[in-house]
């Protein structure tokens, strides 16, 4: 398996939204949110940070996405998206591994709880759940490399 990574372009941006649409319809408790409005936030941050959105290549395919940016003092791994035909072929451990790799801060994400899956993998990568975000969500982190 081939990993390559380029910038994402501002064409790749109703993908990414798409595929974060797609999260949240399936984890989020729907009733409990102002979906339109969380929406609107979604499309707002993907445009405004676009920049810092990866395009995953595997094999010379699109394979997803994923977005890394400091705040506070640690790094935030953000919206990793794998298309379904790319899931559980090691490329979410491969992106994560080398997201760690390339930073000695502390790593977060924040997770839907019923996302079983991303849960299992973040965990046996060494993240921790740090805080529980309203009832759906929560804040996993890795401390950094000394």
């Amino acid at each position: 398996m081939k990993l390559e990574y380029r910038a994402a372009e501002k064409a790749d941006a109703e993908q990414i939204f798409q595929m974060s649409r797609e999260n949240i319809d399936q984890y989020e408790d729907l009733n409990a949110i102002d979906y339109e409005k969380v929406l609107a936030w979604v499309r707002r941050k993907i445009a405004n940070c676009i920049g810092e959105y990866v395009c995953i290549l595997c094999g010379g395919e699109k394979a997803g996405y994923y977005r890394v940016h400091s705040e506070n003092g640690k790094t935030e791994l953000d919206d990793l998206y794998l298309f379904p035909a790319f899931q559980n072929r090691g490329i979410g451990t491969a992106v994560i591994t080398k997201c760690l790799a390339e930073t000695r801060k502390p790593v977060f994400l924040y997770v839907f709880t019923r996302n079983v899956r991303a849960m299992a993998l973040y965990r046996r990568l060494g993240f921790q759940v740090t805080e529980q975000v309203g009832k759906t969500r929560c804040i996993l982190e890795r401390s950094g490399t000394r």
